[in-house]
């Protein structure tokens, strides 16, 4: 069977797209093949790694990396921005993407507040992005696993 291809693209490829590349690797089972990168790499939050190991999802062999690593280089099914300024930054054109989607996600990492609520903004936002590729998944199952 052949895997589709999915890279989420966000500013910092700290927090967001890691959390969704980490949620489609493991609920997506094998059918999907998934990356992440960012417009200006940060590095991964550490809250990233914490909220996502609460969820039994390891990131330990995920790394924060530019845009221009695929860019040109690698096909992809679907290229899915995660938050506005990678929507509006990301090329019109993106050689080698099948098809672009935009789902606009909070920044926990800019969040402000104490560490309680700083989790917890990482919590929620883990949450709809988790809420949003289960849906996508439904939404492109007739098409895509017939």
């Amino acid at each position: 069977m052949n895997r589709i291809k999915v890279l989420f693209l966000c500013t910092g490829n700290s927090a967001r797209s890691q959390m969704a590349e980490g949620i489609l690797r493991k609920i997506g089972n094998d059918r999907f093949e998934v990356f992440s990168a960012g417009l200006e790499p940060k590095g991964i939050h550490p809250l990233t790694f914490k909220v996502m190991e609460e969820d039994g999802i390891d990131l330990s062999y995920q790394r924060s990396k530019h845009l221009d690593e695929y860019m040109g280089k690698m096909h992809f099914s679907y290229v899915v921005t995660v938050c506005g300024n990678a929507d509006k930054n990301c090329p019109a054109v993106f050689p080698g993407a099948g098809m672009r989607i935009h789902w606009d996600f909070d920044d926990p990492a800019a969040f402000v507040g104490s560490a309680d609520e700083k989790i917890k903004k990482f919590r929620e936002v883990r949450d709809k992005i988790r809420d949003r590729i289960i849906l996508w998944l439904d939404e492109i199952k007739p098409q895509s696993f017939q």
